[in-house]
C-alpha cells in the first residue's frame, strides 16, 4: 500500500513539474512576442530597427554565456574544431541571424494574431525541407496533413483585416530559414553526435549571428540610427528587460524539451499561439474575423493530428527498442545458462573421471 502510495506522489509530482515546465516556457514566449511588438511597432514604443534589436539581444546572451561557461565555469563547454565550427555551427547560426531578423521585421508590418496564424506553416516547411534533403520519406498521409495546414493558413490569410504582402513575405521567409535551421541542426550536429544545450548553443551560435546580423545592420539600420541619434535616447529598463526575457526563453527551452520532450514544446506551442491571438484581440485591438479562426481552426487540427502522429510513431519506436532490449537480454540470460550448463557438465565430467 504504502509503497503503491509513493508511486502515485511521485507521478503526481512528474505532473505537475512537467506542467510547470510549460507553464514557464509558454509565459516567456508570449512575453517575448508582445514586448518585441512593443518595442518594433510605430503605434506603440516606436523603434523599429528589427535588426538592431536582435543585435542587442544576441549581444546580451553571447556575454551571458560567456560569463556562465568561461569565468563562473557552471557550465562545461564542448570541445569543437575549427573546422567543425566552420561547417556545422557557422551555417546554423547565418540561418537563425536570418530567421530572427525577418520574423522580428514582420512584427512592425502585421498583427501579433496573424503572425502566429502563419506561424503554422512550420510543420509544412520542415517536412519538405527534409524530404528536399533526404532526411525524410515522401508519404501521401502526411503531406495530405501538410496540405490541409496550407489550406488553413491561406483561408487565415484571406480573411485578414489588415493583410500586408510585405509582412507576409517577412514572415513566410523567417519560417522557410527556420525551417531550414531546424533540419540542418540534425544533419550538421546531431548526426555527428553534437548536443547542445541552449546555454552552450548561444555560446557558439549568438556570437556568429551578431557578426552576419552586423552586414546588413550596417547598410539598413546604421545610416539611420546614425541621424536619430540626438532625438532618440534609448530606455536602458526597456532594452534590459526584454533582453533578460530573450535569455531567459532559451533557458526555459531547455528545461522543457531537457525534462519533457520536443514533442511537448510543440503542443505548448499551439496553446500560446491560441493565447497570443486572444490576447491580441482583447488587450492590443487587433482585429481577429471570422474567416481568420476558421482557416487557423483548419491549420489547428492539422498541426494537431500531425503531433499525434508523431506522437504514435515515437511509442512504435519505443516499444520497438523495448522489444529489442528485452530480446538482447533473453540471449544474454540464455548464453549464461548455456555456460553454466556447459560448466555444470565439466564438474561433471571431471567427478565422474575421479571416480
Amino acid at each position: 500500500m504504502g509503497k503503491g502510495s509513493s508511486l502515485s506522489d511521485g507521478v503526481v509530482k512528474k505532473i505537475i513539474l512537467s506542467y510547470t515546465y510549460v507553464a514557464i516556457w509558454i509565459f516567456l514566449s508570449f512575453t517575448v512576442i508582445i514586448y518585441n511588438k512593443y518595442i518594433l511597432d510605430h503605434k506603440l514604443y516606436n523603434w523599429p530597427f528589427p535588426i538592431s534589436l536582435t543585435m542587442i539581444h544576441m549581444a546580451f546572451c553571447s556575454s551571458l554565456a560567456f560569463i556562465l561557461v568561461r569565468i563562473l565555469k557552471l557550465v562545461e563547454p564542448i570541445s569543437l574544431s575549427t573546422h567543425v565550427y566552420l561547417t556545422s555551427v557557422v551555417p546554423i547560426g547565418a540561418l537563425y541571424s536570418l530567421s530572427l531578423w525577418l520574423s522580428n521585421s514582420a512584427y512592425i508590418y502585421l498583427s501579433v494574431s496573424f503572425i502566429q496564424m502563419l506561424k503554422a506553416l512550420m510543420p509544412v516547411a520542415v517536412y519538405t525541407i527534409s524530404i528536399g534533403l533526404k532526411k525524410e520519406s515522401f508519404k501521401k498521409n502526411i503531406m495530405s496533413n501538410m496540405l490541409a495546414i496550407s489550406v488553413g493558413v491561406a483561408i487565415a490569410a484571406f480573411g485578414e483585416a489588415k493583410y500586408d504582402s510585405w509582412g507576409v513575405l517577412l514572415q513566410l521567409g523567417a519560417v522557410l530559414f527556420e525551417a531550414t535551421r531546424l533540419v540542418l541542426i540534425q544533419i550538421l550536429l546531431t548526426s555527428k553526435g553534437i548536443s547542445l544545450n541552449p546555454i552552450t548553443s548561444l555560446y557558439y551560435v549568438a556570437p556568429s549571428c551578431f557578426v552576419f546580423l552586423s552586414i546588413p545592420w550596417l547598410f539598413v539600420e546604421f545610416p539611420v540610427l546614425r541621424e536619430s541619434a540626438s532625438s532618440f535616447k534609448p530606455d536602458l529598463i526597456i532594452f534590459g528587460t526584454n533582453s533578460i526575457c530573450a535569455f531567459a526563453l532559451n533557458l526555459a527551452v531547455f528545461l522543457l524539451v531537457g525534462k519533457t520532450s520536443a514533442l511537448t514544446m510543440n503542443v505548448a506551442g499551439v496553446v500560446k499561439d491560441w493565447l497570443l491571438i486572444a490576447f491580441s484581440w482583447s488587450v492590443i485591438k487587433d482585429t481577429v474575423t471570422a474567416v481568420n479562426l476558421i482557416g487557423y481552426g483548419l491549420a489547428f487540427l492539422g498541426v494537431g493530428y500531425y503531433n499525434y502522429t508523431k506522437l504514435q510513431a515515437l511509442k512504435v519506436k519505443d516499444g520497438q527498442n523495448k522489444v529489442v532490449q528485452q530480446g538482447d537480454e533473453e540471449v544474454g540470460e540464455g548464453l549464461l545458462d548455456e555456460k553454466d550448463g556447459n560448466e555444470m557438465s565439466g564438474l561433471v565430467g571431471k567427478k565422474n573421471d575421479q571416480d
